[in-house]
């Protein structure tokens, strides 16, 4: 991995590949490797880059308090930094989408399109914003089994769970070996972040909204509304999984991206390979 200080942080992350730009934003409280299908993959026509967000995986921990609006401009200073000269594809992914919504809202000259995977418009109840508060401090006087035990169970379809030993435990392990600074500060950010509903009509670039058929977290209802509600917005339903859609069918995952992507890549009239790819992973 590389690892730059942007914005106060190191931040760790991978850059693979050349050709239009894809940003991977992972979700809460994993680390890029839950893209690792998607960045073998998707690196072979285009230049992914998939960070881990301040607190998490090899990057930094600062505040006890990280927003949503500020791990967005660190991505908007990550880019700057590694010279990324184009508007980026963004995919994010329950929190990752998140950040990607104050991604629109505070960087749009970045965005060529949005990729809203497993995630929410809305922001949390009273009752949620307060559980998250109430974890956040419990994760940093016992660490994150608590959550991890508390999350595990709704992140995957019933068949995955019970035939997929490997892949849930990797994400166990994954989730453990989060710092808990980095859980509670995000948590903290989570439950102040805003409701983007009444914006979801003015998002203006274009968007792929995708879930999993037995989201939990994410009901496919809901998600189909949100991309009701974007304009020029797309809507792909993966059968079979659950919150983790890019974990549990990568390659169902992978191929409703690259539809989307080449789709757009068509309208504009291809984008070829640029001879400005000159980075390392």
């Amino acid at each position: 991995m590389n690892t730059l200080t942007v914005n106060g942080v190191e931040l760790a992350f991978v850059d693979r590949g050349c050709g239009a730009p894809l940003l991977l934003v992972h979700g809460f409280p994993l680390d890029h490797t839950m893209w690792n299908a998607q960045i073998d993959a998707l690196s072979l026509a285009r230049r992914v880059i998939a960070p881990d967000l301040r607190g998490f995986g090899r990057s930094g921990v600062t505040d006890a308090l990280v927003t949503m609006e500020q791990l967005a401009d660190d991505l908007d200073a990550l880019l700057a930094a590694i010279e990324v000269p184009e508007p980026v594809a963004l995919c994010g992914l329950s929190m990752g989408g998140y950040v990607a919504f104050q991604f629109w809202r505070r960087h749009r000259a970045r965005l060529c399109a949005l990729i809203l995977a497993d995630t929410r418009a809305m922001n949390d109840s009273p009752e949620m914003a307060a559980a998250r508060l109430a974890m956040a401090d419990r994760v940093i006087r016992e660490g994150p089994a608590p959550l991890v035990d508390n999350m595990t169970p709704r992140l995957f379809a019933e068949a995955t769970s019970q035939n997929r030993d490997d892949l849930v435990e990797s994400l166990r392990q994954m989730m453990l070996a989060t710092d808990p600074r980095g859980i509670a500060a995000a948590s903290r950010g989570m439950a102040r972040r805003p409701d983007m509903t009444p914006m979801l009509g003015q998002i203006d670039c274009p968007t792929l909204v995708v879930v999993g058929e037995q989201d939990a977290i994410s009901p496919p209802g809901e998600m189909r509304e949100l991309a009701r509600a974007i304009p020029r917005a797309r809507f792909a339903e993966i059968p079979n999984c659950g919150h983790m859609s890019p974990m549990e069918k990568p390659a169902e995952f992978n191929e409703a991206i690259e539809e989307f992507l080449a789709a757009l890549e068509t309208e504009s009239g291809g984008s070829g390979t640029p001879d400005w790819c000159l980075h390392g992973e």
